[in-house]
């Protein structure tokens, strides 16, 4: 009997899940900055949504459509005072396909 290896991409789970956007509300705001922290720059590796990415001007922006509110910006940057996060308002956000 042989084990078949099967490999899963975060990338295809997280296809799976649906994010109703609140236009104009975003949940998560980036402070203003010219240089980013080295927080910051975590945050482009650490978010498992890869809602974090660098603009033209080697500064940090988010697309929170497809966040999956798992809270690793709030520890990584929301006590460093680089972000801004709250809750979605009701009825917005992530809506998991499986639970």
């Amino acid at each position: 009997m042989t084990t078949t290896e099967v490999s899963v991409r975060v990338e295809d789970k997280l296809f799976q899940n649906r994010y109703l956007v609140d236009a104009g509300r975003a949940h998560i705001k980036v402070r203003p900055h010219t240089v980013p922290s080295p927080a910051l720059l975590a945050l482009l590796t650490a978010c498992p949504a890869r809602c974090y990415e660098l603009n033209g001007k080697g500064q940090v922006e988010i697309t929170v459509d497809g966040c999956v509110e798992c809270g690793t910006c709030r520890i990584i940057g929301e006590p460093t005072g680089d972000i801004e996060w709250n809750y979605p308002r009701g009825g917005y956000g992530v809506l998991f396909k499986f639970g």
